[in-house]
């Protein structure tokens, strides 16, 4: 496929990661102002933050805490490091923990599984504790777990004290940072998100319904979770489906239960409206061959290593042209992942978005008379081009 085939191809199918804040501010709707210190809405697929205000603030972030508690603990089932039926025996420690309850029983001992849905449906700091006890010895070993996993996400204004959200100067996080560990949640690991979307949960001859109100008020919600201390306000991170399309909204210090549903509503239904997302391609889809010389085959197949997903006004797809380019006189070895070219996405004239094209196979070095011969073509390549 050459390179003219490939850009008219590209235009029609482009679906690389582009931000709103590309297109004019006129062909939309400016985005609702909300009654809360901060909020994100980001689009599930993409990555791609479609409206914020104040979205790396570090706030405290009361119970939005158990998200990444819930995370580590359902990404140590995916390692075999714990068991869903595994006894877990509840400490004093985790039995005297205020706030929020499940009401487990000291001495008692809860399955890992009932303990994950008390955490995720009942919000209770009880059997966070115990969870995180179970899983790395103390809280304070668990709170280096959880910086850990914030580092490995990429989560960059976010600080963990305890498992619970339990106030502490030192323990924050950010809208966005939620948003980006929502996001490691529905898409890792689907079987426990399906957790986050159960209305309640009975233990202990206590039914406790799920504080996120909008698993009420919207069928197309389904998660997560919500939060609130007198420090942190009503903190909320909601997602929801529509017409394939998902959507992550975090708000942070509004000033009631309703308050952070209605204001989640706004901004969720804000981003259905205006917004459109589409994936064309997954990574390691062939787009194109390029040239190689040198080698054992003197072509090499090129992709993205990433999907090729977009997130962007309606209707502004048919007005992008993407082309690509190769890498010049390319020379075996390559290996399995090497960059090889480059696709550039344009709006009018200006370059809205670049990713690297790969190398999807590797390709060796060949033989002492192929190299020559090429070498020697390679000269001529030289002196006429």
């Amino acid at each position: 496929m050459n390179i003219t085939t490939f850009a008219k191809r590209l235009c029609l199918l482009v679906p690389l990661l582009l931000s709103p804040a590309a297109f004019a501010v006129e062909m939309m709707p400016a985005p609702p102002q909300l009654a809360a210190k901060s909020f994100v809405l980001m689009d599930a697929s993409s990555g791609e933050v479609l409206v914020e205000n104040n979205g790396d603030q570090r706030l405290p972030p009361a119970s939005l805490t158990k998200l990444m508690t819930a995370y580590i603990a359902t990404l140590e089932i995916r390692r075999g490091q714990i068991g869903e039926n595994d006894p877990v025996t509840v400490s004093e420690n985790a039995w005297r923990t205020g706030g929020s309850r499940m009401f487990i029983k000291v001495g008692s001992q809860v399955t890992v599984s009932d303990l994950l849905h008390g955490i995720i449906i009942q919000s209770g700091n009880d059997a966070s504790v115990a969870l995180a006890e179970h899983i790395a010895g103390s809280e304070d070993a668990f709170a280096d777990m959880m910086n850990k996993t914030s580092a490995d996400l990429g989560l960059t204004n976010s600080h963990f004290m305890n498992p619970t959200g339990l106030p502490n100067p030192e323990h924050y996080s950010s809208a966005h940072d939620m948003a980006i560990l929502a996001r490691a949640i529905i898409h890792e690991d689907p079987a426990h998100y399906a957790i986050y979307s159960q209305k309640e949960f009975f233990w202990n001859n206590i039914k406790q319904p799920n504080r996120n109100l909008l698993l009420w008020r919207d069928k197309t919600v389904d998660g997560l979770k919500t939060g609130h201390t007198e420090e942190a306000g009503y903190c909320m991170v909601s997602s929801a489906v529509r017409d394939g399309m998902r959507l992550i909204a975090v708000v942070f210090g509004t000033n009631s239960e309703v308050a952070r549903a209605a204001e989640t509503q706004k901004l969720l239904t804000y981003g259905f409206r205006f917004f459109e997302t589409q994936t064309f391609y997954q990574k390691g889809t062939e787009l194109a061959q390029a040239q190689v010389w040198k080698g054992t085959t003197n072509q090499v197949k090129a992709g993205l290593a990433q999907d090729l997903t977009m997130t962007l006004p309606k209707g502004q797809l048919k007005k992008l042209v993407a082309t690509m380019t190769m890498n010049p006189q390319m020379v075996a070895p390559i290996a399995k992942g090497d960059v090889i070219g480059k696709v550039e996405v344009k709006l009018d004239d200006k370059v809205v978005h670049s990713a690297d094209l790969i190398a999807l196979d590797a390709v060796e070095e060949g033989g002492i008379f192929r190299r020559m011969w090429d070498s020697i073509r390679l000269f001529f390549y030289g002196l006429f081009n």
